[in-house]
């Protein structure tokens, strides 16, 4: 096989632990800054579209071929609420524009889809409750600007879309990258067994919240806390008969047909299963093989992940009184693999797995991966999760983050993103390269407001798209 047909790779590249003298933190921080002169800070500011950039339309229909078809009405009805709706349903559109910006190619575990909305609280194995990125699906290993660059993006069009001024857009995008180059360098010098048992516990949290805000959060951690598997026994469940089943609530969440590719769907879902669990740790793998499948359902979420085949799984154990949510979802190629290569697992689900478990540090125990075949040709890859197990997802607007809220989190986030990137990366080369100047913010907030422009126009074309007929969108309340 010639060179030019070889299949391309995205992996990462850790810290150089081989060579003899091993570079040293201070050498790897002077590397970083040197990288200045190749890809200098001001010119990551600059937005340059691809020149033969494929329309946004276009990537959305090719999207659609690999996804549940009645489902996409609902996907695009849920980007079309506003352009920040649109910029979480877009990943895939930012991803060739992002492949054609200047980069330093430090490699680290991109989250691939980072916005505002990608953050939330999680319960750790321990029951510790932590704060960090939320979703994984399009992680994959890539140059650590992909993911700040998106996230600052995302802040600005958040910001616009609930009539924030220009003055706080400004002051989003500077308190998380002020963060991130702050805990960069914190983690850069920081020993490797620390930086892995690394959290941002409640503790964290409240001290980056201002006084007035406190109630709030008070709140917001008190409902998570109470997100359990018996709340969402009686919130997600009914009886009928003497057997609890989930409750229909279509199309976003309801009983699938009996058969799927000419297979009893049940026989699919044990062969999942079984799959799933032979891969698990073995004393995850005996706890997990306590419990027995009741009852499962197709469960709309998100945006983006809207037309893949997402379920809630329900187990009990003895009991009604030990029940277990699990959130299956397929795993489908990254959008970002077209431009940095293939995941080096053949399974999507592994891909997801593993890139949560370098960026979080502490998935729940019931995280892991799986496939099912359909037939000799056909194989679905997934991961499960517990579907709401002290897990609190942040939503930017209505009952979530507000304006007055909004400079609190995201020093949170860029928090965040630096703990990802330190643990996957060389946080001695990215620190050195960011420094503690202005420069960066300057850089990074000049790029936001070209990008938040160029999702401006894209959204527009997909609002004429709507309107033509083009792309068919669901009724409102199908939708929600």
């Amino acid at each position: 096989m010639s060179s030019q047909n070889k299949p391309k790779f995205a992996a990462l590249r850790s810290v150089e632990s081989f060579k003899d003298p091993r570079p040293s933190i201070k050498k790897r921080m002077a590397d970083g800054k040197a990288l200045r002169k190749t890809v200098s800070i001001a010119e990551q500011g600059i937005y340059r579209p691809p020149k033969h950039r494929i329309d946004p339309i276009t990537i959305l229909e090719e999207q659609a071929k690999t996804r549940i078809e009645s489902l996409i009405p609902i996907r695009y009805k849920r980007m079309l609420q506003s352009p920040f709706a649109f910029y979480r349903g877009g990943a895939a559109i930012m991803a060739q524009d992002l492949a054609n910006q200047p980069t330093t190619n430090i490699t680290v575990q991109l989250c691939g889809d980072m916005h505002v909305s990608n953050f939330g609280l999680f319960g750790t194995a321990e029951h510790r409750l932590v704060f960090g990125i939320n979703d994984f699906d399009e992680t994959l290993p890539g140059s650590w600007e992909w993911d700040i660059k998106r996230l600052v993006a995302s802040a600005l069009i958040a910001s616009d879309s609930m009539g924030g001024d220009k003055a706080l857009g400004k002051r989003l995008v500077y308190h998380i990258t002020g963060e991130y180059q702050k805990r960069i360098e914190q983690y850069a010098k920081m020993p490797y067994l620390d930086l892995a048992q690394e959290f941002i516990g409640e503790k964290d949290i409240r001290k980056h919240f201002s006084k007035e805000h406190q109630k709030k959060l008070d709140a917001y951690l008190k409902e998570t806390k109470g997100q359990g598997n018996i709340q969402i026994l009686q919130s997600l469940t009914t009886l009928v008969g003497k057997n609890r089943k989930i409750i229909n609530r279509p199309p976003l969440i309801e009983h699938f047909k009996k058969n799927a590719f000419g297979v009893p769907l049940e026989t699919l879902v044990d062969k999942a299963l079984l799959n799933y669990s032979s891969t698990l740790l073995a004393d995850r793998q005996i706890l997990f093989e306590r419990y027995s499948l009741k009852d499962y359902a197709r469960k709309v979420v998100g945006i983006g992940s809207v037309g893949t085949n997402c379920m809630v799984l329900y187990l009990e154990g003895d009991s009604a009184e030990d029940p277990l949510f699990l959130q299956y979802k397929e795993a489908q190629r990254s959008v970002l693999s077209p431009y940095l290569g293939e995941s080096i697992y053949r399974d999507m689900g592994r891909r997801v797995v593993a890139g949560q478990r370098l960026l979080q540090g502490a998935p729940d125990i019931f995280l892991n991966y799986g496939a099912v075949q359909f037939d000799i040709n056909r194989s679905q890859g997934f991961y499960l999760r517990q579907l709401r197990d002290m897990k609190g997802g942040i939503a930017v607007g209505s009952g979530g983050v507000t304006l007055q809220t909004f400079p609190d989190y995201a020093k949170l986030f860029g928090w965040a993103l630096a703990l990802g990137h330190a643990r996957s990366g060389d946080a001695a080369v990215i620190a050195g390269y960011c420094g503690q100047s202005q420069e960066f913010n300057d850089s990074m907030y000049s790029f936001a407001k070209s990008y938040a422009k160029q999702n401006e126009q894209d959204f527009e074309l997909f609002q004429e798209a709507v309107k033509s007929g083009r792309l068919k969108v669901a009724k409102k309340k199908a939708a929600v």
